[in-house]
């Protein structure tokens, strides 16, 4: 059963320090209280599995429902891992299923995800100021369709421990983590481009990676 024993309270939004591993300057590019409030919307999903993919395209708008669809066809070809990136809020596990996520910078080290502008979880792991890159395994393709769903106690039958670095959830059975700082926020249309500074990172407990494929999961192994 999951466990919040040891997660460290999420920092005070007000507090000005810089935590460990941030750039100086990271804070300039976080959005205001009430930008944060404004992307807690009622959106109904939480899957980044591609940037642009949770866009909403207006239907009366035929041309740009097909550039929408080819946009998305194309990179679908592109096979990828599957992540979940987690975070807390209050002391609450946060997470959201992420397939755009790459490797940045040896030195410094460096990764970076891209969530929604529609995210509800990214927000509150912006606030926090550090987050976990969970890999997934060829077996957790349910895991990943609960951490992208809403309305739902995502973690209420998810095993996870808080992570030595961040305290962020570390999920059961992954492949492998980076446990990371904010170290940048990029805007990218209607995505941001977040870079972290690794504080953390170990291979886990499985061998075969969960992947994604023109729209399904496949699996490798």
């Amino acid at each position: 059963m999951p466990s919040s024993e040891g997660v460290p309270p999420t920092p005070d939004p007000r507090d000005l320090s810089i935590p460990e591993g941030m750039s100086p300057d990271a804070r300039e590019t976080w959005p205001s209280p009430e930008l944060i409030s404004s992307w807690l919307g009622d959106a109904d999903f939480d899957f980044e599995w591609r940037p642009g993919e949770v866009t909403e395209v207006h239907p009366d708008d035929p041309a740009a429902v097909a550039r929408a669809r080819h946009f998305r066809d194309v990179l679908s070809r592109f096979a990828s891992g599957v992540t979940v990136v987690t975070g807390t809020s209050a002391g609450e596990p946060v997470g959201l299923t992420c397939q755009s996520f790459s490797s940045v910078s040896l030195d410094p080290p460096l990764v970076l995800f891209v969530p929604a502008k529609t995210s509800r979880a990214w927000p509150l792991i912006h606030r926090a100021g550090k987050f976990c890159v969970n890999f997934l395994a060829h077996d957790q393709a349910e895991l990943s369709n609960t951490m992208a769903s809403r309305g739902v106690d995502k973690f209420a039958d998810v095993a996870w421990r808080p992570s030595e670095a961040t305290g962020s959830p570390l999920l059961e059975g992954v492949l492998g983590y980076v446990d990371c700082a904010i170290h940048q926020v990029v805007e990218a249309g209607d995505h941001y481009v977040v870079i972290g500074r690794v504080l953390d990172l170990a291979e886990a407990d499985s061998e075969h990676p969960l992947l994604f494929f023109r729209g399904q999961y496949r699996t490798a192994g």
